[in-house]
Parts: C-alpha cells; sequence; structure tokens
C-alpha cells in the first residue's frame, strides 16, 4: 500500500493493517444483522409484535448513526486507526451485553449501547483507508477492505437463524464479544507500528464542541456532498427497511426454518463479494455513473422478485443480485464520500455513515409499523421502488456534476 499524495512515503503500511481493519468490519456486520431472522423469535419470547421486536435493528442504527457525529472529529484528532482499536474493544463490552440481558428493554438498551460502540469502525476505517491510498487506487482497496463488512452481514444473518433454530440467540452475542477482543488487541498491536503519517493526528484548538460544529458545516457547505449524504440516507431507508424484513418473508410466506432463511439471506453478501472480487473490472467498464444505475436495477429487481414470488427459490438469484447491486451503488456513493472534503474526511465520512444508518433506522421503524397492515410483500416492493429512483436520480447528477 502506497501513501497518498500529501503524505510522506517514509515507510510502508504493513501488509495486514486494512485486513485487520476488514475484521473489525465483519465484527461490526454480524452485530448489524445477527438479529434480523431472530426477529419471529424475540416477538414470541418478550410477547411483542413483529414490527416492536424490529426495534432492535432500529435503536442499534439510531446510536451507530448518531455516533458518527462524535467518532469522526475524534478520530482526526486522536488517529483513526487508534480509536478503530479502542471501539473494537468497546464493542466487545457491548456484546457482553446483549447476551446477558434478560429482559426485551434491557435488550434494547445493550443494541443502542452496541450500536454506539460499532459506529466508529468502519467510517473511520475509510476515512484512514482515504488517508493512505491515492484517489485512483481507493475504490478496489475500499472495495477489498468490504469484503469484512460484506462476510460479517451475511454470517451475522445465518449465526441469528441457526441461533433461532438450535442453540440459545445469546450464543452469537457471546462469540460477537470474544471475536472483537481479539481484533481489537490485534488493532492496538499494530497501531504502534505504523508509520507516521499513518498515525497522524490534527491538533487543534478551542471547545470540541465548536470545532465539530466548525467541521461539519464546512462539510455540508459543499452542495455535492450535501447530494451524497441525502442520497445515502434514502439508500439506506429504502433498502434496509425492506431487506431487514426478508427473513421473515421467508418464514411466514413459505414455512421455512429461520436458519433456512437466513442462509438464502447469506447470499447478499455473496453477491456484494462478487463486487468486491470484480471492481476494478467493474469500474472501469461502468465508470460510477453506470455502477451508481444498474446497481440500482439490480436492487430494485431483486426486492420485487423476492416480494412476489410464488416460490421460496426464487429467493437465491434474489438475494444474490440484490448484494451485488447493492455494493455496486453504495461503492460508487462512498468513494464520492471520501472526496467529499479531503481537508476534513475523518468528519465527512462518520457524516455519511451517520446519514446511512440513521436512513437505516427511520426505513427499518417504518417498515416496521407498516408490516402489520401491507404484509412483508407490501414492504419489499415499496423497497423495490424507493431503491430504484435514489439510484436514478444519483446517477443523473453524477453524471452531470461539476466540481466544487
Amino acid at each position: 500500500m502506497q501513501a497518498n499524495e500529501s503524505a510522506p512515503a517514509l515507510s510502508p503500511i504493513p501488509v495486514v493493517a486494512v485486513p485487520l481493519l476488514s475484521l473489525a468490519a465483519f465484527g461490526s456486520g454480524v452485530s448489524l444483522r445477527v438479529t434480523d431472522p431472530l426477529l419471529p423469535h424475540f416477538a414470541s419470547e418478550f410477547h411483542v409484535s413483529l414490527g416492536d421486536a424490529s426495534n432492535v435493528i432500529t435503536f442499534f442504527a439510531i446510536a451507530y448513526g448518531l455516533s458518527q457525529l462524535f467518532f469522526g472529529p475524534v478520530g482526526d484528532r486522536y488517529g483513526k486507526y487508534f480509536v478503530v482499536a479502542c471501539a473494537s474493544i468497546a464493542c466487545a463490552i457491548t456484546a457482553g451485553l446483549c447476551a446477558v440481558a434478560l429482559t426485551f428493554p434491557l435488550l434494547l438498551l445493550a443494541r443502542l449501547l452496541a450500536g454506539a460502540t460499532a459506529a466508529a469502525i468502519i467510517p473511520l476505517s475509510m476515512a484512514w483507508i482515504g488517508d493512505v491510498v491515492p484517489y485512483h487506487e481507493r475504490q478496489p482497496v475500499l472495495a477489498r477492505f468490504l469484503i469484512g463488512q460484506i462476510l460479517g452481514l451475511s454470517t451475522g444473518v445465518l449465526c441469528g437463524g441457526l441461533a433461532a433454530d438450535r442453540l440459545s440467540w445469546r450464543v452469537p452475542f457471546f462469540g460477537v464479544a470474544l471475536a472483537f477482543l481479539l481484533i481489537g488487541i490485534a488493532l492496538l498491536t499494530l497501531n504502534r507500528r505504523l508509520p507516521e503519517y499513518a498515525r497522524k493526528l490534527h491538533k487543534a484548538k478551542g471547545s470540541a464542541v465548536r470545532r465539530m460544529t466548525g467541521e461539519f458545516r464546512q462539510v455540508l457547505a459543499r452542495p455535492w456532498a450535501r447530494i451524497v449524504l441525502l442520497t445515502v440516507f434514502l439508500e439506506g431507508a429504502f433498502l434496509y427497511g425492506s431487506f431487514a424484513f426478508i427473513a421473515s418473508h421467508v418464514h411466514r410466506t413459505f414455512g421455512m426454518s429461520l436458519s433456512g432463511a437466513g442462509a438464502l439471506v447469506m447470499l447478499f453478501g455473496f453477491g456484494g463479494l462478487l463486487f468486491a472480487i470484480a471492481s476494478a473490472k467493474l469500474v472501469r467498464r461502468l465508470g460510477e455513473t453506470g455502477l451508481a444505475l444498474w446497481g440500482g436495477c439490480f436492487v430494485s429487481a431483486s426486492l420485487l422478485a423476492i416480494g412476489l414470488a410464488p416460490a421460496w427459490w426464487w429467493a437465491v438469484p434474489g438475494c444474490f443480485i440484490a448484494g451485488l447491486g447493492f455494493y455496486m451503488l453504495h461503492n460508487t456513493l462512498q468513494i464520492n464520500a471520501t472526496q467529499m472534503a479531503p481537508e476534513r474526511r475523518g468528519a465527512a465520512v462518520s457524516g455519511f455513515a451517520s446519514c446511512f444508518f440513521l436512513g437505516q433506522s427511520v426505513g427499518v421503524a417504518c417498515a416496521g409499523r407498516m408490516v402489520e397492515h401491507v404484509g412483508t410483500s407490501g414492504v419489499l416492493a415499496i423497497g423495490a421502488a424507493g431503491v430504484f429512483l435514489v439510484a436514478l436520480n444519483f446517477s443523473y447528477r453524477l453524471k452531470s456534476k461539476l466540481p466544487d
């Protein structure tokens, strides 16, 4: 890996630096999606509706989104890699709290804390990669980094399904806690070996709150940044508002076990893995505009197919293609996020992640309220239409984008 043009290339970055960040992203992905197939189980065990059970996702996403506003400037101030390492240790503690929660309100509180501690990992990792990798090399590196998150999302759904059918729902949370503990220790150890330019801190004077507000104000002052942030908010709302109910849809509609439904949804991650492997070729062939447009089309068609399918096996290609399409669209948004405000990259990328997860929280909350009225098929259809319109609008704006 190389340093960017403004960083002195005094010594190389250790080759395990990005893979370790990817492992942390894996843990974050597992934490986010492990509860999806557990929703019917929570509804039954804690005597709540399916919509109320979905609050375990909503609370995590709200805390995750809002905490970005804090971690971006903190990463800039204390070092992004170091903050990711500390956050991983904190995630081990909050995952343990989820595992030992005795009531549904306590589980919701633990999920809120888990979302807050996981908030630093992916956006600060992306921002750190943006600091040390030149722009023309960055998209494939980001795609490879996201393999961890992709596999984490898939593993989380699968583990949640297996736990619902064969084990206690507490088991996967204990596993996540142990994994985060080991990852955090490895990150802290490697942080000491990073060259100075990869650990650079931004010394700043004055009130932390005033400084934080000022950094986000500078990001929002850019028209293109506002477009990217609004787009990723809507993407998160429409996609994950429906995605969270795919396992429940297959379980309720076709009588499939929750572990089987989780295995189907796991294919979403394999679609994303295909993008990560073929990202360089896809970028050259389609460009950013094509990736955004075709990614949205793939997601929309897949959600419709899953929601309206007459048989469960339609979800096999549906989940796989949805994963490919999502990462085509989302990776394009990410690459633009890393360049929205290079001098405030930590705040910019954290704002991006904040909007994405706040969008998810709004989407899941709305879908949770609608599902009792329009059913899971209706929720998936609404998500499909929304993702298509979001992708169409962003690809058009990207094509006509002018420099700030």
